[in-house]
């Protein structure tokens, strides 16, 4: 996995190869029942996930730290091509009742041969180089359990 962070503009970009065809992959972030098993940080329980994958749908997760924090995760949807570009809106609600400015995720899905496919997760709009940085960890470890899910489930 390639992780580059540029402090210049305050983005946050995650390439990875997954071991999985293109369909799948996308499959894995756009159904509900699938991002359900996967979509949270290393050491972070999923607690819902629900999603109305089109452009103007909302999508809304609720995940507890091993601390036992909970977080509340949620979006729109901007853009939805099937199998190549998710773009969603990304805010984040804290139990203390703070929540963190909207900022935009985009993913592509580009196919790779045979059956691999390239993902690259572009996550911009931070207003601070703390806020971007402390989501390289959880998107690095929402990315890994994604490789892993993808390996071991059907398409």
């Amino acid at each position: 996995m390639n992780v580059v962070l540029k402090p210049e503009t305050r983005e946050l970009v995650i390439n990875r190869e997954i071991a999985a065809p293109q369909k799948a992959v996308f499959s894995a972030w756009t159904d509900p029942q699938r991002a359900a098993l996967w979509w949270a940080p290393r050491d972070f329980t999923l607690l819902s996930c629900k999603m109305d994958v089109r452009p103007g749908g909302h999508w809304h997760r609720r995940m507890r730290a091993s601390n036992g924090e909970v977080f509340i995760k949620r979006g729109t949807y901007r853009e939805v091509v099937p199998h190549e570009r998710l773009v969603f809106t990304y805010i984040t609600d804290f139990e203390s009742g703070a929540v963190d400015p909207e900022t935009i995720v985009n993913l592509t899905f580009v196919a790779l041969d045979p059956g691999r496919t390239r993902l690259t997760l572009w996550h911009t709009g931070f207003d601070t180089d703390l806020a971007r940085d402390s989501h390289e960890g959880g998107w690095g470890g929402a990315v890994d359990r994604l490789a892993s899910f993808c390996a071991s489930a059907p398409i």
